[in-house]
């Protein structure tokens, strides 16, 4: 049995989709009632490891869709009672969703280095890592035009490696349906050709004028849209972008090997192609 976690959104949602109607996959969530109906779905709440037991019993893989959105100390903790749970009930493989490691100069990066450690240290459980890139959809949203058409992120001439996250819940999906050829592997998930502020500008008609960190940070903060401890982990993602660590190697790779296929071009998926 497959089981997989973070369902009610995001790339958990778009997994589940890829799974619908396999009576060998299992859908947990801490909202198990907001799951759409058709897939037999478990309570899985990491912040209260009592329910693990139950919920992990009979798995054999669990894709582990990473818990973000928090601080570190509040990530790691649910990786790690999750983790801990999978040793205790029998669970023969978990397939995480990690980070790039281009990614590591990011201030969420260390949860998912530790993740990445805690498993490789396991001495019952095989492991996947698949460490996907940073969203098209989310540079799409970070580098959104203002009301006046134009796009005022601190992009600078960086670029980004950016990835659909359609592709990335595909490529999840094979690994995690066949995982025992893909033990103790951790694959490089980024987008074949990077892409930057001006182009993003292009595709969506806008003008491109980017400005500094400290303006961007100061709007950040006082948005409703974003709570505080995202505030610099979007200014961080900004500065990584623009001092070209998340450009990517270029070229094909592990996304496109798991695929089979080409993967998606993110100024498509930007603009809504």
């Amino acid at each position: 049995m497959l089981l997989v976690t973070g369902v009610n959104g995001g790339l958990g949602a778009l997994v589940l989709e890829r799974l619908a109607g396999r009576a060998d996959v299992v859908a947990g969530s801490r909202t198990p009632e907001k799951v759409p109906g058709g897939q037999p779905v478990r309570l899985v709440d990491f912040d209260r490891p009592e329910t693990l037991a139950e919920a992990f019993d009979g798995v054999r893989t669990l894709l582990l869709i990473s818990a973000g959105a928090a601080e570190d100390d509040v990530v790691i903790a649910r990786h790690g009672v999750a983790i801990e749970a999978a040793e205790k009930a029998g669970v023969e493989h978990v397939v995480y969703t990690s980070l790039s490691g281009d990614g590591d100069h990011l201030p969420y990066a260390l949860a998912h280095r530790w993740t990445e450690r805690r498993l490789r240290e396991s001495g019952t459980l095989r492991w996947t890592v698949l460490r996907n890139g940073l969203y098209a959809e989310l540079l799409a949203a970070i580098a959104a035009p203002g009301p006046d058409g134009v796009i005022t992120a601190p992009l600078g001439a960086g670029r980004l490696a950016a990835v659909a996250r359609a592709d990335l819940a595909e490529a999840a999906v094979k690994v995690a349906l066949a995982p025992a050829g893909h033990a103790g592997r951790t694959y490089e998930l980024v987008g074949e050709r990077a892409v930057g502020g001006a182009e993003v500008a292009e595709v969506l008609g806008a003008e491109y004028r980017p400005g500094g960190l400290a303006e961007a940070r100061t709007a950040l903060a006082a948005s409703d849209a974003l709570r505080d401890f995202q505030v610099p982990m979007t200014v961080g993602t900004y500065s990584a972008i623009a001092h070209g660590f998340l450009a990517g190697p270029g070229g094909p790779g592990d996304l496109a090997a798991l695929l089979g296929r080409p993967p998606r071009p993110a100024l498509e998926v930007i603009a809504g192609r």
